[in-house]
This record gives C-alpha cells, structure tokens and sequence, in this order.
C-alpha cells in the first residue's frame, strides 16, 4: 500500500492540496535504535508510520526517561512537529524501537494545509487531545499506581506487542520505559521471580504465570 492508503484524511483533502503533501513527502527507513525527533528544537515533521515500531519518551535534568506513548502501522506523530502548534512547548524523543519505515510531512507544509482545510484542523486537534490523554494516564500512573503494578502492566503489554511470554529485555529498558532505576528494576523482578509469576535470565524475562502477573497489574 501507498501513502494514500495510510493517511488517515487523504480523502478530504483537495486535489491541490494531496499534491503539495505528495511532491514534500520524504520515506525513510530508519534502523533500530536511531533517535528520529530530538526535543522541542526539533521540528521534524510529521510521522506516519507504514511499518516498524516507535517509542516517545522524555527525559528528566537527571537523564532519567520514561516512556509516553509508542507507535505502529498507521499511526501518526504529532509532537514531532509541534513547532505548527504555537502554545505548545514539548520536550519530547522519538526512537526507533525496531527497524520502521515511515513518511515524514515537512511541518511547514502540514501546517499551511491545516490552516486552511477544517477537516484537517479537526483531524489534528482530535490527535493533539489523543496523545495528551496518553501523557494524563501517565502521570495518573506514576501517582497514584505503585512501582511493582506499573512493571507487572509493562510486562503484560510487552507480551502483548511480542506476542510471546519470552521477552527479550534488559532490566535498564524496562527502568526507562517506567522511569525508575535499573536496580529498582532488577530487585522487583527478582521479587516477581521468587513469587513464580516470571523467570530470568541473561536479557530474557519468561511469564510463566499470567494470571497472577494481571491480578498484581490491577
């Protein structure tokens, strides 16, 4: 499938204005690992992903992350191109959690479009109101939830995207995805392992008892 096929508006754009976002799109292929959108300085444009995954974090002064939101298939980025939205100073990193492949927008281009097509501006602020619904969840979490639900809900929607109870993680991935500590990280999963819910090795955390993993995730 094409461009077209993937934007989730295409079809009430105007002729002129699906040629002007065909004529500025730019496909990348980006490796796993690599850091797309770096900060609100940034103004990458905005990403729609054919295939691959993303992961948005931000940073604490500490250099601590904790993981927002991720992207699939056919999901768009805003926030890396914020720089369109006047009011909105965001602080955000977008890396490639695996090998992806995506179209960039130019924002300039997004943005004089989205100026003067209703359509499109509704469209942008329903993803805007989206992904800061994402950014409540997780403050509510890091509030309110204590640490070992928080990394037994991570574990089960790790499974979940894998689908597998195999995951091939490292304890400090999971402390960035949490915002914790990599030895916070490691001391819980050893609690989880001594309570049979999973089993550790070098790189790996097995499930080996979901159902007991979810009822701790409430």
């Amino acid at each position: 499938m094409e461009f077209e096929s993937y934007f989730p508006i295409w079809d009430k754009l105007n002729k002129q204005q699906q040629e002007r976002i065909k004529n500025s799109l730019a496909f990348r292929q980006v490796k796993k690992g690599t850091i797309i959108h770096n900060g609100n300085m940034d103004c990458t444009g905005l990403l729609l992903i054919k295939s691959g995954q993303l992961r948005a974090y931000i940073l604490s002064d500490e250099g601590r992350e904790i993981t927002i939101y991720r992207l699939f298939d056919m999901d768009v980025c805003l926030f890396s191109a914020s720089c369109i939205m006047r009011s909105i100073q965001f602080e955000i990193t977008i890396e490639a959690e695996k090998n992806t492949e995506l179209w960039v927008i130019p924002s300039e281009i997004y943005k004089s479009i989205m100026e003067a097509s209703a359509p499109v501006a509704n469209y942008t602020n329903e993803l805007m109101a989206s992904r800061f619904s994402d950014v409540m969840w997780l403050i509510e979490q890091v509030m309110w939830k204590s640490l070992d639900k928080r990394v037994a809900a991570f574990l089960l929607e790790e499974s979940a995207i894998e689908e597998t109870n195999e995951l091939k993680i490292t304890h400090e991935i999971i402390a960035n995805h949490l915002g914790s500590h990599r030895e916070v990280i490691t001391r819980m999963l050893r609690y989880f392992q001594n309570e049979g819910m999973v089993k550790l090795s070098r790189g790996t955390v097995l499930i080996t008892d979901e159902e007991k993993l979810r009822e701790l995730s409430k």
